[in-house]
């Protein structure tokens, strides 16, 4: 008998006490037995929790030589001694830098040249020292460049505090505000800013005005949402005029302005809130721009003078085009960039604003992510962007839009010999059950075979519009050199494919989201790339729901899932409107106190639809301070699936109790969590001893 065998036979899976707690919805009794866990106050929940992670270890441990060597070899690959390429602003350069052995970032600049003496700014590491967790939010340097706003995170439950620092005494200031959003700006006098509080929920709904080195029970409301589909978030237009004030739900936007050369005076309504139309603003000279979905699903463009704003002289200067979604601009003094999505994939356009001309920025590989960098000046010619693929490391480029020509600035370089050519990225085409087709990125190394026997790993996520693009990580490469194929399935609910591909995949039309997830995984067997006996599927999140949906509906289609912090216990959580993110949620998946969108969720939710029948291999995570994915979901979906499934396939829950929605901190333990996560996936696809 082998150790695995051993372990399995001795270690003994928790079992969670049944205690019923009755919800009467709509006269239909909903029996929820382990709705106990939410209470951490009860000894038990803790216990429970502790248990599972126990548990967890023992039923790995056969697996830790291969953990230690994963961990050993995605360290390799990374540069951890590494810089930033700096940015410009006014005099000063600016960029962060990583030291072997330490898990955080070191912010720096220098003045007048790359040449000059290096100011450290701030050091996260010291930040970090006493704490298990530690994430930076708000990093905001004042326009004189003489001050230093930036707030932490050391719980992972997403509540900030904000801190000043004087950059020429290296003192802090002696406020600091509690409670605080990761949305912010600098008035243009350099002591006056405004900054998002957060209510009992962790929605920002209130903005204040602050004057540094004044008690902050001095501050001033400056609005406050009282509706809880909103949130509030604050920031700066580049040409450092105007501060921003939005309010967003999902699905409505509301905008009001302030001349930040003024901030004690009066802020402006952009345009009151039309439900179902959003928009946004940016400033240039003497206009503004407005990008909005008023009778154009894909967003259109318009222009109007900052002297008459109202909407009757609104000019239109790019069209709505069905078939092109507008997902961005940006301003320059004498350029406008013009983002797009075309056939799944990302493009920009830039327009010389004297002339009218035009040039595109293209790319050639059939897959990719490309995004803007950092680009604070807006007197300038250069725009900074992003690149990456399947197969380029992370790269920077810097674009000169009156000659067109790009420099590469830097490509993250990847250590261990690693050569792009040995890899093959592709773009697939999968149809769901209705004839749709839907996008597949795929990436593996040269030299496989399409004979069906191939392992290989699909994600996917399908929600809020979010569009998941195929990007570089040099972790993945130890899943590739395995010979396991990974892919995206680009599913509806996303907005790849533009807005209308979201709204296919939201509110009642939510179902689409998992068969085109099927429908992309009976393809890719289908067409000989792998078979259900080697397909390992992996979602976060609001793909963990996916993952959760999938697996009730097709269960023998998968070999084994990875559920990272997943959202589903759909049904209770939405109608708790004292979790965050409830209310906003009815938009995105419907207002379940209406009986239609009750029964729809009610259908799909996967806590409410397991059933006593056989499951893949699940690896289930979740943080104990998740405050966006409370943590009893995936506690509460694992108990009801041992209670309830039939097989002897193994059920692991692996809970971070010291961190939240973003797993553990620092690149070390990020690393490390990956490590688990890819062993796992290995072990259960019979690769434990593969490249070992």
């Amino acid at each position: 008998m082998n150790k695995e065998q051993v372990v399995k036979n001795t270690a003994k899976a928790p079992v969670a006490e049944q205690q019923p707690e009755v919800l009467e919805l709509y006269g239909d009794c909903r029996i929820d037995n382990y709705f106990w866990m939410r209470d951490l106050d009860n000894p038990k929940v803790i216990a429970y929790l502790e248990a599972e992670n126990a548990y967890t270890a023992a039923m790995m441990e056969h697996t830790e030589a291969l953990q230690t060597k994963l961990y050993k070899e995605m360290l390799s690959k990374i540069k951890e001694t590494d810089l930033s390429v700096p940015y410009r602003k006014d005099d000063y350069y600016y960029y962060s830098r990583t030291e072997e052995g330490k898990a955080y970032p070191i912010y720096c600049r220098k003045k007048g040249s790359l040449a000059a003496t290096e100011e450290v700014l701030l050091d996260e590491n010291q930040l970090a020292k006493e704490h298990e967790f530690f994430s930076l939010g708000i990093f905001d340097i004042s326009p004189n460049h003489q001050i230093l706003a930036y707030s932490v995170d050391t719980s992972g439950s997403e509540q900030y505090t904000l801190f000043f620092l004087d950059l020429n005494t290296h003192q802090l200031y002696s406020e600091s505000i509690p409670d605080t959003y990761f949305s912010f700006a600098w008035a243009n006098d350099n002591q006056t800013v405004f900054y998002t509080k957060i209510d009992a929920a962790n929605r920002p709904y209130q903005l204040y005005r602050h004057t540094l080195g004044t008690a902050i029970a001095e501050d001033i409301l400056v609005f406050e949402e009282p509706d809880d589909s909103y949130h509030l978030y604050v920031d700066k237009t580049r040409s450092q005029a105007y501060i921003l004030l939005t309010l967003q739900s999902s699905i409505t936007t509301e905008i009001h302005y302030l001349e930040a050369n003024k901030p004690h005076s009066k802020w402006q309504l952009f345009q009151p809130r039309t439900t179902s139309i959003e928009y946004s603003i940016d400033h240039h000279n003497d206009d503004f721009y407005i990008i909005t979905n008023e009778e154009a699903i894909n967003f259109k463009l318009m222009k109007t003078a900052v002297a008459n704003p109202a909407k009757q002289n609104w000019q239109t200067i790019i069209p709505h085009q069905p078939e092109v979604l507008l997902s961005g601009i940006s301003l320059f003094a004498n350029h406008l960039v013009i983002y797009e999505r075309k056939g799944g994939l990302q493009t920009a356009r830039v327009r010389n604003l004297s002339t009218a001309a035009e040039n595109n920025i293209t790319f050639p590989e059939p897959t990719y992510e490309f995004s803007e960098g950092n680009n604070p000046e807006f007197n300038t010619t250069i725009l900074r962007f992003h690149y990456t693929s399947f197969i380029t490391p992370q790269s920077v480029f810097d674009y000169n839009m009156e000659t067109h020509q790009r420099e590469l600035k830097k490509e993250t370089e990847v250590l261990g010999g690693y050569n792009k050519t040995d890899y093959q990225s592709e773009w697939l085409i999968a149809i769901a059950q209705d004839g749709t087709q839907v996008p597949i990125s795929i990436v593996y190394k040269k030299g496989i075979k399409k004979d069906g026997q191939n392992p290989l790993l699909l994600t996917g996520y399908g929600a809020y519009g979010y569009a998941y693009s195929a990007t570089f990580s040099s972790s993945r490469l130890s899943l590739l050199d395995r010979g396991v194929i990974f892919a995206i399935a680009h599913i509806r609910g996303g907005e790849e494919m533009g807005r209308k591909w979201y709204e296919d995949g939201k509110l009642l039309q939510k179902k689409n989201t998992f068969t085109d997830f099927i429908a992309c995984a009976e393809y890719l067997i289908a067409d000989g790339w792998t078979n259900s006996d080697r397909l390992a599927i992996t979602g976060g999140s609001a793909g963990g729901l996916l993952m959760g949906a999938v697996i009730n509906m097709r269960p023998e289609l998968f070999k084994s899932v990875v559920a990272y912090v997943p959202f589903v216990d759909v049904l209770t959580t939405i109608l708790d409107t004292s979790l965050p993110f409830s209310a906003i949620e009815w938009e995105e998946w419907g207002n379940p106190n209406e009986q239609v969108y009750y029964e729809y969720m009610k259908s799909y939710s996967p806590y409410d639809n397991v059933e006593a029948k056989a499951y893949p291999d699940l690896l289930i995570t979740a943080g104990l301070n998740d405050s966006r994915v409370k943590y009893w979901e995936p506690a509460k979906w694992t108990a009801k699936l041992r209670e309830l499934k039939t097989d002897d396939h193994i059920l692991l829950l692996k809970i971070n109790m010291g961190a939240g929605h973003s797993g553990a901190s620092g690149r070390y333990e990020s690393i490390r969590e990956i490590a688990f996560e890819y062993t796992f996936i290995l072990d259960r696809l019979g690769l434990g001893n593969v490249g070992t």
